[in-house]
């Protein structure tokens, strides 16, 4: 009896979810089950983290935004500085504000002086 060939659909199939985990270590990318149980855990962890980096980032340019605040001061924090800038309808993100507080400290100071406004008490202390 001759022998049977198979098709190319089961061997595309597994080449294809080999090559998904192409840089794992061991067995988790040579076998074939372990291949898919990786792939799941990594497909989950991939959709997972894009979340927590955004979060990351944020947290990152709030750092960085604050200590430039504090640096300046003009504003005791970051919260009354955000508070203003939302109050003078002067839409900057906080990426954009955090590029312009490390590349262009000046620029940042006149973004936050003209925000900022001034009252009697604080212009007596300046004086």
């Amino acid at each position: 009896m001759s022998r049977v060939r198979r098709g190319y659909i089961a061997r595309r199939r597994r080449k294809k979810n080999r090559s998904l985990v192409s840089g794992f270590r061991g067995a988790h990318s040579r076998h074939t089950r372990m291949i898919i149980q990786q792939k799941m855990r990594g497909l989950f962890y991939s959709h997972r983290d894009r979340g927590t980096k955004k979060r990351y980032f944020r947290r990152l340019w709030i750092t960085r935004i604050n200590a430039v605040t504090r640096e300046n001061q003009t504003f005791d924090s970051y919260c009354k500085f955000i508070h203003n800038l939302y109050k003078k309808q002067s839409f900057l993100n906080r990426k954009i504000l955090s590029q312009i507080s490390i590349s262009n400290k000046i620029g940042f100071c006149k973004i936050s002086n003209k925000i900022f406004k001034p009252n009697k008490v604080y212009e007596e202390i300046l004086k």
